[in-house]
């Protein structure tokens, strides 16, 4: 594994290479995280960088009792990749993005009644259902640009004719106030395992899983039916979670905050807006506690981004980008702070994962059109 596994302490290591970019403050929230009680294991991911307290980027092992405080509020955000009937070389984009245009950023109450289940539409938050939400959350349609191992991308069912669908979203506001009552109730200090309130939590966590799938499903559907084509789902991941799991003989408990499971087959890594997603089959590893980098991770800070760029870019430049895709955005701030100038390079996560014998390169894909929104909050 080279000098791409960089070790810290015994407990704590990060994984980069040489021209990986890691922030110092990242660090300095690693090792302050492995300083949790029962905390064995702590690795950075080649895309960590500094969160609220906690890092970005990372996956946790710990012994005893967990952290909902490390999940964090997006409980089950994660990835979905579906296959979809656009034909890439007939692509009319104009077309495509003025039908894309067309799509509010809340599905419409009658559209989800048609497709949720009485109990789901009593849900608190059955509103959210369908929508992407703020942040680096995105619909991108995607063109395979490289192949490199036919044989494994037509087992997954990919077309190198027609467009992919990646959509990234979670569970938007559920996940926020399961961990709001968390920490009024706990502050930070964690859960002693197989107690009553773990118990609570887990249910909810686990529920919160579902409903963070189930709205990746309602995107997607509702994106495909915007541009009247069909799809199916290859690959749903989460990467923020927390599981059971058996790490050097010892049983505990896995977090994962923006963090790619490397133990349920092939995943999708994505770059800016504006760079390559690639198609990977991990190589499980107790060295990276079973987890991969979930994207490029951010290189500057959200509150900085509109003052560095807004001299250089207007928004309907941001509108386009380098690699000739479009980007649907109404939000000006948003359009800043989710630039692929904040990002880091992908291809450094990309090459310090199989530098360290992580990964397996499937396949290199292209963005076509990326669709986000205001984020607002459902009525």
């Amino acid at each position: 594994m080279g000098n791409f596994i960089r070790p810290l302490s015994d407990r704590v290591s990060y994984i980069a290479s040489d021209d990986t970019w890691i922030e110092g403050s990242a660090i300095q929230q690693l090792n302050t995280t492995a300083a949790l009680p029962d905390m064995t294991y702590v690795v950075g991911m080649p895309d960590l960088h500094p969160g609220r307290g906690y890092p970005i980027g990372a996956a946790f092992f710990s012994v005893n009792r967990f952290y909902p405080a490390l999940v964090g509020n997006d409980i089950g955000c994660g990835m979905s990749l579906w296959q979809t009937g656009i034909d890439a070389k007939r692509l009319q984009l104009d077309k495509l993005e003025k039908k894309v245009q067309g799509m509010g950023d809340f599905a419409k109450p009658e559209w989800l009644a048609e497709r949720l289940d009485p109990d789901m539409l009593q849900h608190e938050f059955a509103g959210s259902l369908g929508s992407i939400g703020g942040g680096n959350h995105f619909a991108e349609l995607q063109q395979l640009d490289q192949i490199y191992h036919h044989d494994i991308t037509d087992q997954l069912g990919l077309d190198k004719h027609n467009l992919l669908l990646l959509v990234h979203s979670g569970s938007r506001g559920l996940g926020q106030a399961i961990l709001r009552r968390h920490v009024d109730q706990f502050n930070h200090g964690g859960l002693t395992e197989n107690s009553a309130d773990a118990d609570v939590y887990m249910t909810e966590h686990n529920q919160a899983l579902h409903f963070a799938e189930l709205n990746r499903q309602l995107i997607a559907q509702r994106l495909l039916d915007q541009i009247k084509t069909d799809g199916q789902c290859l690959i749903d991941i989460n990467h923020n979670l927390v599981e059971p799991c058996q790490i050097s003989g010892l049983k505990g408990w896995l977090h994962r905050k923006g963090a790619t499971p490397s133990n349920r087959g092939a995943v999708i890594i994505p770059g800016s807006r504006g760079d390559y997603s690639y198609l990977v089959m991990p190589i499980a590893s107790e060295h990276s506690l079973y987890s991969l980098a979930h994207g490029a991770g951010r290189k500057w800070m959200r509150s900085e981004c509109k003052s560095r760029l807004s001299s250089r870019f207007t928004p309907l430049q941001l509108k386009r980008t380098t690699m000739g895709g479009r980007v649907i955005c109404q939000d000006r701030q948003l359009i800043y702070e989710e630039a692929p100038e904040a990002y880091k390079s992908i291809s450094s996560v990309i090459d310090s994962l199989v530098g360290a014998k992580l990964i397996v390169v499937l396949a290199r894909l292209k963005p076509v059109l990326t669709y986000k929104t205001s984020g607002g909050k459902s009525e």
